[in-house]
């Protein structure tokens, strides 16, 4: 009798920073691991995030048991309104990412009919055929937990995000004994944190940033603003603790970021004073250098309040010469060019802007190398697939484990969508499943067409050319000399010969149509253009019939 299999299949985050979701598979029963999204590329003009393309899951629905969510930062969380729309699987969660989760879910009208199941870390669930068993983890934001998974084929742990921080900022560090605990129960497979496999040593503990905040603080003359993600709730108390030893009191900035303080805050995460507390509306009521506000825009987003800030056009607040601006995050790959130039923005309004590169105002939630290899050696797995980050990640966390004595044919290297399956004594590749990257704008649409981002692309590199007819109804004639207007694309001086000789280009193609006048019209524009100008503009053609 075949040996059944238990299949692991990546959605997101394989291959890929962000949109992390992990799918594990046994026969008829489906347990799903994280819900995150990721931020687009500057080429993906108008979208505001990408989530991972959830078919598979779609199409097994009825198998879906369960959907774990590991912590509360958008890389695991942010797709799970989009999820909670197409499954009805119960969700499990800590108590932290649980009040972040709803707060998600209430804005889209969609937390009424979720079932969400409140788990501790050291408890273990049932769901469907996977006994699973949460640990805590140390992560730059509280509440995390890896997973202990016992299948029908064995032990399989994954870590999600994690460091080995002995100093955590909420005192709690890394469940080492819980790791050693599984080593001892013959570990089949090991899913590990992949992010930072390229940085040789330790990450260095949370603590570094109270130094750094500490020095800023002690300098700072008038207001300190400090940027960083919504969800870092560890990052907010180390901010209000540096504020209440420096007599400042401490405002959140930008709906995320207070609902998010609210809400940790109200579950005993965020230990802030009422009397320390400022309204974004009382803000310009306090002292300079009596004044800290905390707001997001750290990845340079537009609509952020810190992009905004560094355009001039934030509603409640703007920048002051005597500000200091503290940028406390990581630059997300991608996103590189997009931060600096809110930086250079920032310099040429404020005296002193702080980031990563010039202050330890952010260190990694994520272990590095000799992290990687205590958490191997703790675990001691039989085989190990490294997970969470681009390929090049990927390949190095692989080859560490090769340093550490694991053979290197049970080190199986995947990529989205790609299917692995684990018996007792096997692990192989085995074919795909459908996945891809799901864009969504600004309206909340999901899936924007390719062709749309297309079109976006040529009219930011090349312009358009608007041409409206104005035929006869009855006959087809063209009336007068066509209405061509164009945007981005050639300077008004410029035009007026370029477009008298189109004008009859246009007429022309017009009276050659045979069925299908805009189609036929609009090439001839596209060729024209492009034989006098080698550009492409985009061209579109409206015609009015009398």
């Amino acid at each position: 009798m075949k040996e059944k299999m238990l299949r692991i299949i990546p959605l997101g985050g394989l291959g890929e920073i962000g949109k992390n979701m992990m799918v594990y598979e046994f026969g008829g029963d489906i347990l799903v691991v994280d819900s995150g999204m990721a931020f687009p590329e500057n080429d993906l003009l108008g979208i505001d995030y990408i989530i991972p393309d959830i078919q598979y899951l779609r199409e097994n629905r009825k198998k879906v048991r369960g959907i774990v969510i590991t912590h509360g930062h958008e890389d695991h969380l942010g797709a799970i309104a989009h999820v909670v729309e197409e499954l009805e699987a119960p969700i499990y969660t800590t108590p932290l990412t649980r009040g972040l989760m709803e707060v998600k879910l209430a804005r889209k009208g969609l937390l009424k009919g979720v079932k969400i199941n409140t788990v501790q870390a050291g408890e273990g669930k049932k769901i469907g055929v996977f006994q699973v068993e949460f640990f805590h983890v140390s992560h730059s934001i509280p509440d995390s937990v890896g997973l202990g998974i016992q299948t029908p084929v064995g032990l399989i742990v994954h870590t999600s995000d994690y460091k080995f921080d002995q100093t955590p900022v909420d005192n709690w560090p890394t469940d080492f004994a819980k790791l050693a605990e599984f080593s001892k129960r013959n570990v089949l497979v090991l899913l590990s944190d992949s992010t930072n496999s390229v940085k040789p040593g330790w990450t260095a503990s949370e603590r570094v940033v109270d130094g750094a905040f500490e020095e800023e603080f002690r300098k700072a003359p008038g207001r300190i603003i400090i940027a960083s993600f919504a969800s870092l709730i560890s990052r907010m108390q180390q901010a209000a603790n540096a504020a209440a030893r420096h007599g400042r009191k401490i405002a959140f900035a930008g709906t995320s970021m207070i609902d998010n303080a609210k809400i940790a805050r109200k579950m005993g995460y965020l230990d802030i004073p009422d009397e320390m507390f400022v309204r974004p509306d009382k803000i310009q009521s306090i002292p300079d250098d009596k004044l800290v506000i905390m707001c997001t825009g750290t990845q340079g987003e537009p609509t952020s309040i810190m992009g905004r800030l560094s355009r001039g056009t934030n509603r409640i607040f703007d920048l002051k010469p005597d500000d200091t601006v503290i940028l406390s995050s990581q630059i997300i790959p991608g996103n590189e060019e997009k931060v600096f130039q809110v930086i250079n923005r920032l310099f040429q309004q404020v005296a002193n802007v702080v980031y990563e590169q010039v202050a330890p105002v952010h260190v990694s939630g994520h272990a590095s190398q000799e992290e990687m290899k205590l958490m191997i050696n703790l675990v001691k797995p039989k085989f190990f697939i490294p997970i969470h980050g681009e390929l090049r990640h990927l390949v190095q966390h692989g080859r560490l484990a090769q340093q550490l004595g694991i053979a290197k044919e049970n080190i199986v290297i995947v990529e989205n969508g790609q299917v692995v399956e684990v018996g007792k004594t096997q692990i192989a590749l085995n074919g795909r499943v459908p996945t891809g990257a799901i864009l969504i704008d600004s309206t909340g649409k999901v899936d924007i067409e390719p062709s749309i981002i297309r079109e976006r692309e040529i009219l930011s590199r090349e312009g358009v050319v608007l041409v409206n007819l104005t035929v006869d109804s009855a006959t087809g004639k063209v009336f007068d000399d066509p209405e061509i207007i164009t945007r981005g694309f050639i300077l008004a001086g410029e035009s007026n010969k370029l477009f008298s000789t189109a004008q009859k280009e246009i007429k022309e193609a017009a009276s050659r149509t045979n069925n299908n006048l805009q189609r036929d019209v609009e090439s001839a524009v596209r060729k024209y253009i492009y034989d006098e100008t080698q550009r492409s503009p985009y061209v579109l053609v409206t015609i009015t019939k009398i």
